[in-house]
């Protein structure tokens, strides 16, 4: 549903700066929100793609749930949304400015918002393609923000040091959702069906986290084992990717896909390479895989290190995958159930909420 007039929309209470599509991988920033409209009428504003329009056409919104809006401003840089906002909302003052990024932090300069919160789901400041001055912008948004939400310990042990109101709240799971106990998650979905023998499995963005050659080297030990890639590729091309009769990519999926395959994976996958864009992650998937009761090998990620050490296989070269995937662990449905028992994206957007309401009524 576009929406071309915005003086028919009712006022927002919330603003979510964001710079993952909400259409592209079914992550934090989708689960939080679309949970916190039961308490907020929110409009989720993206990215822009450059346009010749430059800020002159319709403002036009996305409705993806009865109190969640997405907008992508029609201009040609981050420093052009704020006053393209202020043009074309009903009012510029706001309860929350909710920043899932520091390159949009110049918006403040134009909107005002009772309450601004930082959730630092990862270290931008480190990945691929990051721009020179975000490290100037999130010195701003930090300074500027009543509220730092961490997506894991990694990240709030760097932020507690940088702003006197930080709280961990590592991503959750939607364990009903991933557990299989959904019929259509049974039937082995269609590009899965030739691909014989054991099936090691990840699914997520595959990028520059993934360890490439570790995946490549691994394969090539392992030939009767089929190593399955379900994601879309972001800053790197098909010409990066280890290419074997044993290695898949099946492109993206959708959340509602998602379970279908993790349900045929023999075991799941996190083979994530150790360097400045991991070195704060706390990746969802775990509990995801937990979810699904799947054994899990993983590269030696700090978080997953420190938590998850008692319950899933840790690696750190070709020869430690290559043994986990013939000998993986058998035993850990227990320790699932009870890390599972203790998380629930409710639970965490309930909490969030708290503690903005707390902040808005001081």
């Amino acid at each position: 549903m576009v929406n071309h007039d915005f003086q028919q929309t009712a006022s927002y209470d919330m603003i979510v700066f964001c710079h993952l599509r909400w259409d592209f991988v079914y992550q934090r920033p989708q689960h939080l929100i679309s949970r916190l409209a039961q308490d907020f009428r929110i409009l989720v504003i993206e990215e822009p793609v450059p346009t010749r329009l430059n800020g002159k056409g319709p403002f036009e919104i996305k409705e993806v749930h009865p109190n969640v809006h997405v907008c992508r401003p029609p201009v040609n840089s981050m420093n052009d949304i704020g006053a393209y906002l202020r043009k074309k909302l009903p009012k510029n003052n706001y309860k929350v400015g909710w920043f899932y990024s520091p390159a949009f932090v110049s918006v403040l300069e134009h909107l005002d918002f009772e309450t601004v919160v930082y959730d630092c789901m990862d270290e931008l400041t480190l990945f691929r393609g990051a721009s020179m001055e975000l490290v100037d912008q999130e010195k701003a948004l930090l300074a500027a923000a009543d509220v730092v939400y961490t997506g894991g310990k990694s990240l709030y042990e760097s932020k507690v040091k940088k702003h006197h109101n930080v709280h961990c709240f590592p991503s959750s799971v939607d364990i009903e959702h991933f557990s299989g106990q959904n019929k259509d998650a049974t039937e082995r979905p269609s590009d899965m069906k030739d691909i014989p023998g054991r099936i090691v499995g990840y699914y997520g963005v595959i990028d520059e986290r993934i360890d490439l050659e570790l995946l490549k080297n691994t394969a090539a030990l392992a030939p009767e084992t089929s190593f399955v890639m379900v994601g879309p590729l972001c800053k790197i091309g098909e010409q990066d990717l280890p290419k074997a009769d044993n290695i898949y990519y099946l492109g993206m999926k959708s959340y509602e896909e998602l379970p279908a395959y993790l349900q045929h994976f023999d075991i799941a996958m996190m083979p994530f390479a150790l360097n400045d864009s991991t070195k704060f992650i706390s990746p969802t998937k775990t509990l995801e895989y937990m979810a699904a009761n799947k054994p899990i090998i993983s590269t030696r990620i700090k978080d997953v290190e420190r938590d998850y050490s008692h319950c899933i296989m840790l690696i750190e070269n070709e020869q430690d995958f290559y043994s986990a995937v013939m000998n993986p662990m058998q035993k850990f449905s227990n320790e699932y159930t009870e890390i599972l028992n203790n998380t629930s994206w409710d639970r965490t957007a309930r909490k969030m909420g708290s503690i903005i309401e707390k902040t808005l009524a001081v």
